[in-house]
């Protein structure tokens, strides 16, 4: 069996369904606007938003292409398992060796990056980045890919090394509680790029403190996040688990909305979890991790994959990227259908959540104002709000908070 032949018929099957993806979100410019969203852009601003997206689809279908390039050039040159030969034998050095040469050839991407965040952005009024505030993100994100990366591999390794065919079980166990620990230490990394303070005393704070205690809803702090440093565009999330949970408000929403509007937004994301939804996608994490985990089961007894690619044995960065890129990959679009309508589900949940609490009009008036800040397709084709779309549309939320509130 040619190994290498497949592993390309792959690379190109999912470079080709990401393209396909691509032009229907660039033909979606051609879709008439639902009624009630019609009022989110005046005429001018809708034409800039038709310019916007144009500019953005078109660099991810090149940036798409690139990284396609580059990924089938170092699997058919055999160019991972010719630099890990630079590298002292073992298998750590090994595996750091491969990691260490996808994550250098993701650098290549980086102009990608730098015009749409300092071209496109900066065109639309979005950006607030300056270019040392740029590179010195790519910098870190750099070496704290290359750590997780290197780390994935390594885990890879011991548990393979210690448990054998019993990987599969182990290694979705330790790949879940892995992303929990990620989840959890996420305002940490967080720090290293934004700067976080506490929401001061006021109208704002003490609805969210009278919302949580209303619910009987616990959380760690509030803050403030300075995403004006990076761009105009604005969120609100929770991070953490139980009473460790924190609330997170960018600072360019505080400024852009009402007390109201951003008390709808909170209960929307209280409205998360309250319904479980974090643990309930901690368990389609754990499922996923299985299905990572039967691949690399399959991957690992197999040595003659990585003959096929030049290695004289099993190499477990290799192994790590013919999984994730490759393997996974291929059926991710499948798995993507089913996690994709779960979180639909749960969008409208939340957004119910809100109505509930008698946030129905500011929820609407706020979703709007996001997605007139943030530049949103307001009528993306149904297909594509399928396969992909985490979040229903702004007309398909809409619509349900007004049902929900009569």
């Amino acid at each position: 069996m040619n190994f290498k032949t497949i592993a390309v018929a792959i690379l190109c099957v999912v470079y080709l369904y990401g393209l396909f993806l691509d032009i229907i979100r660039y033909g979606s410019v051609r879709n008439p606007i639902p009624q009630n969203v019609a009022d989110v852009y005046d005429r001018e601003t809708y034409l800039k938003w038709k310019a916007y997206h144009g500019e953005n689809t078109r660099l991810g279908i090149f940036s798409a292409g690139a990284a396609f390039l580059v990924d089938l050039t170092l699997i058919l040159t055999d160019a991972y398992a010719s630099f890990a030969g630079l590298f002292p034998q073992g298998d750590f050095w090994q595996l750091f060796a491969v990691m260490l040469l996808s994550a250098l050839a993701g650098l290549l991407l980086i102009p990608f990056s730098y015009y749409g965040t300092m071209h496109i952005e900066e065109k639309y009024g979005f950006n607030r980045s300056s270019k040392k505030t740029f590179w010195g993100d790519q910098v870190k994100q750099f070496i704290i890919n290359l750590l997780l990366m290197v780390g994935m591999a390594a885990l890879l390794m011991l548990v393979h090394k210690a448990l054998g065919d019993w990987l599969i079980l182990a290694f979705a166990i330790l790949m879940t509680v892995i992303v929990l620990f990620i989840t959890f230490l996420y305002p940490f990394f967080s720090r290293i790029f934004n700067k976080f303070t506490p929401l001061p005393e006021g109208e704002l704070k003490s609805g969210i403190t009278a919302l949580l205690e209303k619910n009987g809803y616990q959380v760690r702090a509030i803050q403030v996040m300075d995403a004006s440093r990076r761009t105009t565009k604005s969120n609100a999330y929770f991070t953490g688990f139980g009473k460790m949970k924190t609330i997170v408000l960018y600072d360019t929403l505080i400024n852009a909305m009402t007390t109201d509007e951003i008390l709808a937004v909170f209960a929307h994301e209280m409205g998360h979890g309250l319904h479980k939804d974090t643990l309930k996608n901690q368990v389609l994490t754990f499922l996923q991790m299985a299905i990572l985990g039967v691949l690399a089961w399959t991957t690992l007894r197999n040595p003659a994959i990585f003959r096929a690619f030049g290695f004289e044995s099993v190499n477990y960065g290799f192994a790590i990227l013919l999984i994730m890129s490759v393997e996974f990959a291929l059926i991710s679009p499948l798995l993507g259908l089913f996690v994709s309508w779960h979180s639909r589900r749960a969008e409208y949940r939340a957004d119910a959540q809100a109505a509930k609490e008698g946030y129905a009009d500011a929820l609407i008036s706020a979703l709007k104002k996001l997605a007139r800040e943030n530049y949103s397709d307001l009528a993306p084709s149904p297909l594509l709000v399928k396969l992909e779309y985490s979040h229903p549309t702004l007309s398909q939320r809409i619509e349900a908070i007004e049902k929900r509130a009569a």
